[in-house]
């Protein structure tokens, strides 16, 4: 009888509820209007004679409730309702929806990241992703320029450039997940940037779309040939306004004076001083714009040097006075980063992972400047400290708890923990906000000189107006960081946010003559005090611009101009509590560029939106309904469990750890008994699954895959997609029955191969060509044995270790009985093997090392989890590298390799000692810049092939671009599904450093 699918009511909120005002209304849960989503899905098809090519269009188009709700949020405090969402896919695209809204009276808002902290990613209307096909970075002139798409995120085109030795001026702290798009949208700086690293001016070209739907390539030398015949009335208007602007000397220098600190509040309007031609106007004002003026579809940069050499100090004051009053000391030093700390925000920080813990009991009038210094070399890098030293000498420095040291450092990981510690500020006090609150990122400048008193008089205003009082900031630039937290869904609450913006204003302009926005755009909530900091002159000429280049309308309304003095409490969204693992969520997004579904269904940010809204329903209500209809698969099922995403989220949240409890929920009494029932007798489990394989294997070599393909097809309906895998021609055949004779009695360490290991079998294993055509090798298990002889560490393999296994396989399914009876059996079977822990345990599959090192942890008896503790769990990697690999010769190398670090690597902080195996086998070692999680997820990937497909393809693309002579990881399934994905052979490096020292002995 067939298994039913899971009902979706399993999934339903448990937590008490109250519906909120802002939840989305019964009339949409059948998603956007037909007569709008019919019109889009022709218009993107209309060229398409291929029914293939029409198909995916209308994919393009999603109409979904669930779908308009994920993409509401970004992280701001703002939400907005799209009516439909568009994946553009080319320019043609774009300009059709652009025709579309002008015709139909309809406005568009282009999003990529939605990290914009002001709801500038936000519409309506019709909103249009512009990050899913916009990816790519070219490399010009040696790294000197660099064409760059808009989807494209600031850390990946400096993967790109770094190795040209090369960077992008831009440097914001949401780097690993801001695209370049937003980045020159907003005009966005970071820690280095200030006023002459920023898009503004570093952008040499831009090629962007206008409202009217015209292309325009400003590096093109008949640019404005180009546009005055196809728009001679744009450029009319806008060089009229440029004689107008020039003609008005206060004003002019009113706009000079205006950038001579950070300032992003409202258009650039320097733009037209500084452009002689229309099209050179137009590439002034698109910088900063907001997606109001056009379309960006591709930047060029001029880069920026990378100096290597860097030499940082974490600096401890006893006031913001004596702190502020050293920036300007360092900035003639020629420091490139002064970033400041209050002892509000030094103190909240040691809630993270990794800050000292005794800053908790810093004085609360203590501040830190974190400085930094880069030079191109050793010379140039030895100048600045001794420039830097001197400084420091006259300063007035405390050290109030044993972990302040006051000094300069080379360390890399050193100073990757001082800018863990800054970058700490949104972490600590936004994770720790109260849960329900929403969170307000602001930013403003002031003249560097007039710091400390700009932090002093922000402290009082926040404490006044009953706020959490902390700041930080870019102090070498005058740019401060503050954050707020209030209940949207409380009246009372909203009305003391708008009494403090009004009197925060107020103070920035009136009293600092500051800006209002350094480098996070105007968006929705500075946009009604716009007047207020340029005066109605100036607002006047932006309204004016606004309709000169898009006299329609069409592009995001009320982002940067809006004559509403309530605007900024329009949209405010509620957050209702969900699950505790979620509830600190600020809603950034990134975590979505390490996320493997990212491109095929949900992000862990959408998931937790989708379930925000969920809480906003009243229980049973149509939209909850049509949510939790599409939850199952969107959700939970194309999750890879990976938890990358915790690595990635600035308050550590686990959407993989919430999604793999979303399984249990939905499993049945039945299953969890026939999930127990399989851990209680896995040793059968392992037996029967090495002989299906076999016997796979010969109805494999006689009838082919398809047929293995079919049966397990027909199977997977019968039962259930996401219980019975998929046969694909990639599995490997069994592994051999014995595994290598070991003695005990001189090892050095215990080694325990992985069940998938002792289950499937290796390259040198399995049927056709093994290893890229290369001559038959050993096992895995035979190599790690043999590699640790050699260099004069025998390990040991226990007799008894079938029937074991790390537990994986049921805690990433959700199954709570067989993950605890499992875990609990690993840990006491390998207490034993390892005398109480006297010997290491070697484990050969990452996530295998992960699950005995940290994740059965929470499922182990008290007992066990005191056995757990004398443990030392080290992964095969790190005993080659660290404890093998000295001690080897090395006799032959590879040509080129290419490795691919898995999301366990990533977990365990492997990553190095993969890179260095694999340098130790060939002499041109690659980690694609794409590398991510390949999704496989132990039998994921065979589950839901599209997952696998989806978070593969930009890996895949950079590995297939090229030859490599050896394609190296260190975890069976995940070198199935990159076998799968690129046509390519995976194999351990473990396996190609054994071929790579056989015959050439220890060292």
């Amino acid at each position: 009888m067939p298994l039913l699918e899971p009902d979706p009511a399993a999934l339903r909120p448990h937590e008490r509820r109250t519906p909120a005002a802002d939840r989305v209304p019964d009339d949409l849960a059948h998603g956007a209007d037909e007569r709008l989503r019919d019109d889009l899905t022709r218009l993107l098809g209309a060229d398409k004679t291929d029914e293939t090519d029409k198909a995916s269009k209308a994919d393009n188009v999603l109409w979904k409730v669930s779908d308009l709700v994920k993409y509401a949020s970004d992280a701001s405090p703002y939400r907005f309702l799209p009516r439909v969402v568009v994946i553009a896919e080319d320019v043609a695209d774009v300009s059709a929806v652009l025709a579309y809204a002008r015709a139909e009276g309809r406005n568009v808002v282009f999003r990529a990241a939605g990290t914009s902290l002001n709801g500038q990613a936000q519409g309506e209307d019709i909103l249009v992703d512009v990050r899913r096909h916009w990816a790519g970075v070219e490399v010009l002139d040696d790294g000197a320029r660099a064409r760059i798409r808009p989807g494209t995120t600031v850390f990946r085109a400096n993967a790109a450039l770094a190795r040209h030795g090369r960077v992008l001026g831009p440097d914001p702290a949401s780097s690993i997940a801001c695209t370049i798009g937003g980045v020159v949208a907003n005009n966005a700086s970071g820690m280095t940037a200030g006023t002459t690293r920023n898009s503004y001016r570093t952008v040499a070209s831009l090629t962007f779309v206008l409202p009217s739907g015209t292309v325009v390539d400003t590096a093109a030398p008949d640019a404005d040939e180009l546009l005055a015949r196809a728009e001679p009335e744009l450029c009319e208007q806008l060089l009229a306004l440029k004689a107008e602007i020039e003609a008005d000397a206060g004003l002019t220098a009113r706009i000079r004076a205006k950038y001579e600190i950070k300032n992003t509040n409202g258009y650039r309007l320097d733009a037209f001083l500084d452009g002689r031609t229309p099209v050179e106007v137009l590439r002034g004002l698109l910088v900063g714009s907001e997606g109001t003026f056009g379309f960006i579809s591709e930047v060029v940069f001029d880069t920026l040097p990378l100096d290597r050499e860097v030499s940082t100090a974490l600096l401890f004051f006893p006031s913001l006075t004596a702190a502020a009053a050293a920036v300007p000391l360092f900035n003639e030093a020629g420091a490139l980063a002064v970033e400041l700390m209050d002892g509000n925000t030094l103190r909240a920080s040691v809630s993270v992972a990794g800050v000292p813990g005794d800053w908790a009991r810093l004085p609360k009038e203590a501040a830190a400047l974190l400085v930094e210094f880069r030079a191109p070399d050793r010379a140039r890098q030895e100048a600045y400290e001794r420039a830097a030293a001197r400084v420091a000498e006259g300063l007035e420095l405390i050290a109030p708890v044993p972990s302040v040291h006051n000094e300069f450092t080379r360390d890399a990981a050193t100073i990757a923990g001082y800018w863990k510690a800054r970058k700490a500020f949104v972490t600590a006090v936004g994770g720790a906000r109260p849960a329900g609150t929403t969170l307000i990122t602001e930013d403003f400048a002031v003249p560097p000189g007039r710091l400390a008193e700009a932090c002093e008089a922000l402290l009082e205003l926040q404490t006044r107006h009953g706020f959490d009082a902390a700041v930080a900031g870019h102090a070498a630039h005058g740019n401060l960081h503050f954050l707020l937290a209030f209940d949207a869904g409380r009246p009372a609450d909203v009305e003391r946010y708008a009494a403090f913006m009004d009197d925060f204003c107020r103070l920035t302009v009136e009293r600092f003559d500051g800006s209002l926005k350094a480098e996070h755009a105007t968006g929705r909530n500075i946009a009604p005090f716009l007047e207020l900091e340029w005066g109605p002159r100036a607002t006047e000429l932006m309204w004016r611009t606004k309709q000169v280049i898009d006299p329609d309308g069409v592009l995001a309304p009320r982002v940067v101009l809006d004559r509403d003095p309530r605007a900024h409490l329009r949209g405010l969204k509620t957050i209702p509590r969900v699950e505790d693992v979620a509830d600190p969520c600020i809603e950034c997004g990134f975590c979505e560029p390490t996320c493997p579904s990212q491109d095929l269904t949900t992000t862990p940010r959408q998931r937790i939106v989708l379930r925000r809204e969920m809480m906003r329903q009243p229980e049973g209500a149509p939209v909850e309904d049509a949510l939790l209809a599409s939850y199952g698969y969107d959700a939970v099922d194309t999750c890879a469990g990976d938890s990358t995403c915790k690595l990635a989220c600035p308050v550590g949240i686990d959407t993989g750890a919430l999604m793999k409890d979303m399984r249990h929920r939905r499993h049945s009494a039945r299953e969890e008994r026939i999930a127990a029932l399989t851990a209680r007798h896995f040793a059968a489990v392992e037996t029967s699954a090495r002989l299906a394989l076999a016997a796979a294997e010969r109805v494999g070599d006689r009838f082919g895959d398809r047929l293995l393909s079919s049966v397990t097809g027909l199977a997977r309906r019968a039962v259930r997609p996401d219980l019975v895998p998929q046969w694909l021609p990639q599995i490997p055949g069994p592994a051999a029955r014995e595994l290598p004779r070991t003695r005990r009695s001189e090892a050095s360490a215990v080694y325990y191969p992985a069940c998938v290991n002792r289950i499937f079998g290796g390259p040198g294993e399995q049927r056709g060509p093994a290893r890229d055509g290369a001559s038959r090798g050993p096992s895995l298990p035979q190599a790690v044995v043999a590699l640790s002889a050699r260099a004069g560490k025998p390990v040991w393999i226990p007799e008894d270790v079938t029937g074991t296994c790390c537990a994986t396989i049921w805690h990433s399914k959700g199954y709570e009985e067989g993950n605890r009876l499992m875990a609990n059996r690993i840990v006491e079977a390998a207490w034993g093997w390892t005398a109480g822990g006297t010997l290491p345990l070697v484990v050969d599959a990452s996530s295998c090392t992960l699950g005995i090192a940290h994740e059965v942890v929470p499922y182990l008896t008290d007992d066990n989890r005191e056995l757990h503790r004398e443990l030392t769990v080290v992964d095969s990697l790190v005993w080659a590298a660290d404890h093998l690999l000295p001690h080897l010769t090395v006799v032959r190398k590879a040509g080129s390799a290419v490795v691919h670090p898995t999301c366990s690597m990533e977990h365990l902080g492997d990553t190095a000692q993969l890179r260095a195996l694999a340098e130790a086998c060939a002499e041109e070692v690659v980690v694609p810049d794409d590398a991510g999680c390949c999704a496989f997820a132990g039998d994921r990937g065979m589950l839901h092939e599209e997952l696998t497909e989806s978070a593969t393809a930009k890996e895949a693309a950079e590995v297939t671009s090229r030859h490599f002579d050896a394609h190296l990881s260190a975890n069976r399934m995940c070198e199935i599904g990159m076998d799968r994905a690129t046509g390519r052979s995976y194999y351990s490096v473990l396996l190609e450093l054994e071929r790579a020292t056989r015959g050439g002995g220890g060292a």
